[in-house]
């Protein structure tokens, strides 16, 4: 299992510092949410405050965008090179063009699904994009509780993965903790989010370690 730690927990008054901390505490990817107050009812953070986290990081970052226009938000995030881009296929209507576009960028695209959005709505793009984050709960903030619903559609998810493109990662984003982890696993999860679980921890290592299952 990798992990990336959700910056939206973090500590935005010693943020480079918490960046360092989870990278150093052996995180696989930085999680950064970005929301535009549109499609999700909150607001969080822009390229500015990005670039800083991007150069306080030690590991790829994971932008994960929870917003309407989303062509506009990738060119304002593809500067700063990140690992993976991903956006809510709710919201594109042409999002084969956009996956093509991420990749042109030299960045690995991927698609988001809301906890009520079938496995079945990525099954023709699943050959162009490099992972799909799966929402196991409604977007727009931190530490909501685990949808339990979204195990069986992770499981459909894996056997069209599996069929259709096997290198695309299966993330899930929302309430997971080490208590759940392992079911996760077993379901078919590669990527953990994890922001509250790991940034309210005594010790961001244990946290991490933890959900390396």
């Amino acid at each position: 299992m990798r992990v990336a730690p959700s910056i939206l927990s973090a500590d935005f008054g010693n943020l480079a510092a918490d960046v360092k901390a989870i990278c150093e505490a052996g995180c696989d990817f930085v999680h950064v949410d970005v929301m535009d107050g549109h499609f999700v009812p909150n607001l969080t953070i822009g390229p500015v405050v990005v670039s800083a986290v991007a150069k306080a990081a030690t590991k790829p970052l994971d932008i994960h965008l929870m917003v309407e226009n989303n062509t506009f938000f990738v060119d304002l995030f593809a500067p700063l090179k990140p690992g993976y881009i991903t956006f809510h296929i709710e919201e594109e209507k042409n999002p084969h063009r956009l996956v093509q576009y991420i990749r042109e960028l030299g960045i690995k695209p991927g698609i988001v699904l809301n906890p009520h959005t079938p496995a079945e709505a990525v099954e023709y793009l699943l050959p162009d994009v490099e992972m799909v984050l799966v929402m196991s709960v409604n977007p727009g903030f931190g530490g909501q509780k685990f949808i339990s619903g979204v195990v069986e559609k992770i499981k459909r998810l894996k056997l069209l993965r599996d069929r259709i493109n096997p290198d695309c990662l299966i993330e899930i984003d929302g309430g997971v903790n080490d208590q759940n982890i392992q079911m996760l696993r077993d379901a078919g999860v590669d990527v953990c989010v994890a922001g509250s679980y790991v940034f309210n921890h005594d010790s961001y290592k244990t946290a991490i370690d933890s959900l390396k299952v």
